[in-house]
């Protein structure tokens, strides 16, 4: 359960004073913090979400609202299918606050089956609804492994991509709580690849043989420092290696720019995050900044050296109970004028896309593309299916259903004028049209949309994220 402070406000006022003719008091004092429902959870993870303490005194306004924010901060830790911060009254001006929080399931295995492609669009339209184009297999999770919020991912996937990896992520480190640290290593193989773009669009290739055209090692470690409940700081060092069949410098002999088969280099990354989103999932209120800073190439011997630059900048306000609207800047700019074919950025590429040009990839070495929703609340249910539902912690059914109106604009800078991909390079592009966004178990997000864009294309387009 999520509220927003007014309506906590209210809830807390009449469940505790009007009901009982008690003047609501200007101050009051926290003597104890209670927490139910974490079996798994330790109480330290749940703690450290908190803007409020045992033994202070608060005014009831600011209390009311740092109650309000904790509960959306404990319920985006993805641990818990509701949270429920409540004041109790033991006395004059004293009071005591029960948390209480019914946990997910934290072990989840699932089976893969998913598209290969960019959307599902590209996949249904461009590629001829191929079920070769279908990735399967079966990913496990343990989004809790002791419970201090450690993530734990192992992936074994076959199909259009053959993936093996392993991540794992300890959010706190110390006993303060503010340092990470992660880890991840991946291995993955395609007999069927993206060798280059023309009229906007990715050009496949498989060999006569069906060899395996790529070969993909890659391995990261990324450090984490929270110093503030929504600063977050990342510093990423990682290296990648990509082999490739000589079949395919014979499509793109600037495949990797060095007339050779083998692409190995390091990286090492800077990220800062501030994170005030009420919501991960599917955001109606808060806003979400994202910087960051990459030096592709570390050493020498590096086959690939550059530096990119992004920037993420996404505002959520409500405009009533019903309407809220969404606005969302993102943009990527490389140095250097040419990269190798697989660090090609660009719109048609999550999460940079324009509205209508979904089947359209515009390659280039800069782009910036500014997204914006009208979103209407036609549907805000919640069923209970304890009685029903095999598995414990999926106890409640949410479903949300907004009507959203949207448009997108955006440009893409290509120094090197590819003349294949003019038509959409170094234009103003933009899109627009209605959509239903449906949201369900929390973080399950499908969206039908109509766009079109400015070049007067319009299609129905299935997503299954949102769209920032």
């Amino acid at each position: 359960m999520i509220s927003n402070s007014s309506a906590l406000a209210q809830d807390v006022d009449s469940l505790f004073f009007e009901e009982l003719n008690l003047d609501i008091p200007d101050k009051v004092t926290i003597n104890n913090i209670f927490i139910i429902g974490n079996q798994k959870t330790r109480k330290n993870i749940i703690l450290r979400e908190l803007n409020f303490s045992a033994g202070i005194t608060y005014d009831w306004e600011e209390l009311v609202s740092i109650l309000a924010a904790d509960q959306k901060k404990i319920f985006n830790l993805q641990l818990f299918n509701s949270v429920e911060l409540t004041p109790l009254i033991t006395g004059e001006e004293q009071i005591e606050i029960l948390i209480t929080v019914d946990e997910r399931r934290y072990f989840i295995p699932s089976i893969i089956f998913e598209l290969a492609d960019r959307n599902f669009s590209e996949w249904w339209t461009n590629q001829n609804r191929s079920l070769k184009r279908v990735n399967y297999g079966a990913r496990f999770y343990h989004n809790n492994v002791g419970g201090r919020n450690e993530k734990m991912r192992l992936s074994a996937q076959f199909g259009f991509t053959q993936a093996f990896d392993l991540r794992y992520s300890f959010p706190y480190i110390d006993r303060n709580q503010k340092h990470g640290l992660t880890t991840q290593i991946s291995y993955l193989t395609n007999k069927t690849i993206s060798v280059r773009s023309a009229e906007n669009k990715q050009v496949f290739y498989t060999n006569e043989n069906e060899d395996v055209l790529r070969r993909l090692f890659s391995f990261f470690g990324r450090y984490s420092y929270r110093g503030s409940f929504y600063n977050f700081h990342f510093v990423t060092l990682g290296y990648n290696n990509i082999q490739i069949n000589e079949d395919v410098l014979t499509q793109n002999e600037n495949y990797f720019l060095h007339n050779d088969t083998n692409l190995r280099y390091f990286l090492a990354s800077y990220n800062f995050r501030h994170d005030r989103r009420n919501y991960n999932s599917y955001p109606t209120n808060g806003a979400l900044l994202d910087l960051g800073i990459t030096k592709f190439g570390l050493f020498g011997s590096d086959d690939f050296k550059d530096w990119e630059f992004t920037g993420i900048a996404n505002r959520y306000f409500p405009i009533n109970s019903k309407i809220h609207a969404a606005s969302g800047l993102y943009a990527t700019a490389f140095v250097g004028r040419r990269q190798p074919f697989t660090s090609v950025r660009g719109v048609g590429y999550n999460p940079n896309f324009i509205r209508g040009y979904e089947l359209n990839v515009i390659e280039g070495q800069q782009s910036i593309v500014h997204k914006n929703s009208l979103r209407y609340n036609l549907l805000d249910l919640e069923y209970d299916i304890s009685r029903i539902s095999p598995i414990s912690g999926f106890s409640n059914f949410p479903v949300k259903l907004y009507f959203s109106a949207n448009f997108d604009h955006g440009f893409v800078n290509d120094r090197n004028n590819i003349p294949e991909n003019l038509r959409l390079t170094n234009k103003y592009l933009f899109g627009y049209g209605p959509g239903l966004d449906l949201v369900i178990f929390y973080d399950l997000v499908f969206r039908f949309e109509y766009s079109r864009n400015n070049q007067n294309e319009g299609n129905f387009f299935i997503n299954f994220k949102a769209p920032f």
